[in-house]
């Protein structure tokens, strides 16, 4: 219509002006100007096509990774015992005989993919790690790993006319993309994948020590309990003897049941007698149908230290639970007590020997000494805690890691802690209606929960059944806090055997984590009864297990003025550990806003630094976060700019193997790769039916090159050249 009605515009003007050669040739310009852009409305396209002067290209990918050396492939005529590794089983594959009939039509590539190619074949991710890490030496993050998506989309990236792939492997994968990513792009470029899977679903018979969970230090003269794991794929149960040495000399041995197709999770006891750094190794004996041994051991190293812990035990009464927890705190050899009596309504506050203070801490420094502070039947009250000191509780709980037990009473006064910093960190609810808790005239007792049943807080016996029998037998209690449910985020040790309500049975014995530091709160006020016949045994060794488990991680290292300590506190290779610091000034109060940083040097001696971030200002607090690339010693400094001091440590990272040799091949990967690119999956006896369906492949279709002439430069440019031609033309003529 836009032509038509341009033609007829131009034939009124050509008659109007009688058909002068001037007014012609500008309306044949504005016509053809007009029919230009009506045909480009059309989208008209210039098709070129290129087909490749070479052959399409078949490639063929094994796999050449450490699981690949695993035997559990059987051999045709061979007896069921004998078996090859599917390494061995590929091989026909990898040679270019086996291709050779279609060497013809097609180029052949044949390539193994193995551990740690994908990084090496990739400089801008070297690259990318090394920058995020500041670490100039990028041969230190070399991960020994199998990675399946890259090997497919590499050779697809280098082969342009690629008719198909034939890939060979068991399947496991453990770094890279997921699979079928790589199989989804390979399906758009229509490239079939020809799988060979390769190895055995179930997993051979194997013992393998999963782990070996020594702590950071121990205490001279005190038991330590290392707990283990072991996985075991045999059809049945072995009594076995594990045996662990020191690099003293010292051995200790322990005989166990492994669980037949199961984890069985135990723990060894050791007494350390000598100070320094020492080095533990654990060992199962290798079993008769057992096919491999090398995973049947671990070592690991452990600081032997001598002990103080300071605690601090305050309360308003001296009732029973207060006296015989005094008593037992004061007589632990590593621990150094101090208690505070507030004594409401007497002029003056209780005391006694040297273990009392006349009053609370004066300044955040002197509090901060403390490792472990029990908080009894106290609350806010006149003549007790102030808001403020409460507020110093709950940061020397956050900020410096410190432990607090709650142990309340049937006076009710911790209600009024429900108004302070410190009712975020009490682990439970309270019922409001009930400040003075529940008594009664018979016992009641404790049950355990499954957490409880491992934690070590609650262990009173060597073996899981005996301590079971414990605490079925200890002596029961009168009284309990009137406690609703535990909070979100905590962990129920142990609960009470009969009472219930809306949110099931009642919780007597919870912890949790705040910030850096841990929380108890133990719900009864009969732990003292626990002596009935035995005297110190379970008391003694229960809250002398709390304090230590919750001064832990606040000694793992320390000197006169700064403090570090970290989480994991066995860390892997590529797991990212937290630091956190508390430095305080030479004066003794905690520095405000420092520059403190952290220097860690790996095996490799490339050092890093990781500057810490302030996290708390009042108390000190330092954070920040390293992620280790490399197994073995880290080398420890950590330095503050402000007041010059330097604090030496050392943590051990351990590796971790992602190609481990034994595990069950996955065969259902390979097949979902074929599956999506629309391949097929075939065993290694059908290598014949393969070259038949390449051979009935179609070559690959010719490029195809589509350039829109809408967008090209020269229509565009002849465009523009008809309408300045007829509008020149028109000026010259006169119409303008």
């Amino acid at each position: 219509m836009a032509v038509a009605a341009t033609v007829t515009l131009g034939w009124i003007a050509c008659r109007r002006t009688r058909w002068r050669r001037s007014t012609i040739l500008l309306e044949t310009l504005r016509v053809l100007a007009v029919a230009l852009a009506a045909v480009l409305l059309g989208g008209p396209q210039w098709v070129q096509q290129y087909r490749p002067e070479s052959k399409p290209v078949v490639a063929v990918l094994w796999d050449d990774s450490a699981s690949m050396t695993t035997h559990d492939v059987a051999r045709s005529g061979v007896a069921a015992t004998s078996a090859t590794s599917r390494g061995e089983a590929i091989e026909r594959l990898t040679l270019p005989e086996t291709w050779s009939t279609i060497a013809d039509r097609a180029e052949i590539l044949i390539q193994p993919f193995a551990e740690a190619e994908q990084l090496a074949a990739s400089d801008n991710t070297v690259n990318e790690i090394s920058n995020r890490h500041g670490d100039p030496d990028a041969d230190d993050f070399n991960e020994a790993g199998t990675d399946l998506a890259s090997p497919l989309v590499n050779v697809a990236n280098k082969n342009k006319h690629l008719l198909g792939i034939i890939l060979a492997s068991d399947g496991d994968w453990n770094m890279g993309a997921a699979p079928v990513q790589a199989a989804s792009r390979l399906r758009l470029l229509g490239v079939p994948v020809f799988s060979f899977p390769v190895g055995s679903k179930t997993r051979l018979p194997d013992v393998e020590l999963l782990s070996f969970d020594v702590p950071t230090f121990a205490v001279s003269g005190k038991r330590v309990r290392i707990p283990f794991s072991i996985d075991s794929s045999l059809p049945r149960d072995h009594g076995v003897t594990v045996t662990m040495k020191s690099a003293s000399g010292d051995e200790v041995s322990k005989d166990i049941r492994i669980a037949a197709m199961g984890r069985t999770n135990e723990s060894i006891d050791w007494l350390p007698t000598e100070l320094g750094d020492e080095t533990l190794s654990l060992s199962i004996p290798r079993q008769a149908d057992e096919i491999r041994d090398d995973n049947n051991s671990s070592s690991a190293p452990i600081q032997i230290r001598q002990e103080r812990l300071r605690v601090l035990v305050i309360e308003s009464l001296p009732r029973w639970e207060y006296r015989y927890l005094r008593n037992a705190l004061s007589r632990d050899p590593g621990v150094e007590v101090s208690c505070l009596l507030f004594h409401p309504g007497l002029d003056k506050r209780g005391g006694g020997n040297s273990d009392y203070i006349k009053e609370f801490p004066a300044t955040k420094e002197e509090l901060a000494r403390y490792d472990v502070i029990f908080l009894g039947d106290v609350g806010t009250d006149e003549g007790q805690l102030t808001p403020e000191q409460c507020d110093w509780l709950a940061g020397l709980v956050r900020e410096q890691a410190s432990g607090l037990v709650f142990l309340p009473g049937w006076l009710g006064h911790q209600f009024s802690l429900l108004e302070t910093e410190l009712a975020d960190l009490i682990p439970v609810l309270l019922e409001e209606g009930q400040p003075g808790g529940w008594g009664s005239r018979t016992p009641q007792h404790f049950e355990l929960t499954q957490t409880g049943r491992r934690s070590l807080l609650t262990k009173l016996a060597d073996t899981q059944d005996e301590n079971l029998e414990v605490w079925e037998n200890l002596p029961g209690f009168q009284w309990y806090a009137p406690v609703l449910a535990a909070k979100p985020g905590t962990e129920t040790l142990a609960v009470h055997q009969e009472m219930s309500n809306q949110y099931g049975r009642l919780p007597l014995l919870v912890t949790r984590s705040v910030g850096a530091g841990k929380v108890l709160f133990m719900a009864t006020d009969g732990a003292w009864r626990w002596r009935k016949g035995v005297e110190d045994l379970y008391h003694y060794r229960f809250w002398g297990q709390v304090v230590r488990w919750m001064a832990y991680q606040r000694n793992m290292v320390q000197g006169e003025t700064m403090r570090l300590y970290y989480s994991p506190e066995q860390p892997q290779e590529r797991q990212t550990i937290t630091f956190n610091a508390n430095v305080m000034e030479t004066s003794g109060e905690p520095l405000s806003g420092g520059n403190v940083t952290l220097m860690i040097e790996p095996p490799s001696g490339a050092a890093t630094s990781v500057h810490f971030e302030a996290t708390g200002d009042a108390w000190g607090a330092f954070s920040g976060r390293f992620t280790p690339r490399q197994a073995g010693e880290h080398r420890l400094t950590l330095q503050c700019k402000e007041t010059g001091k330097t604090l030496e440590s050392k943590i051990v990272v351990q590796g971790v193997a992602l190609e481990q040799v034994g595990k069950p091949a996955r065969p259902d990967v390979l097949e979902e790769i074929s599956r999506v690119t629309r391949g097929q999956t075939l065993s290694l006896d059908r290598v014949d039916d393969c070259l038949q369906l390449l051979s009935a492949m179609p070559d690959p279709p010719p490029a195809i090159r589509r350039i829109p002439l809408w967008s090209h430069p020269l229509v565009v440019g002849s465009f523009i050249l008809l309408l300045g031609i007829f509008w020149v033309g028109r000026k010259g003529v006169g119409l303008i």
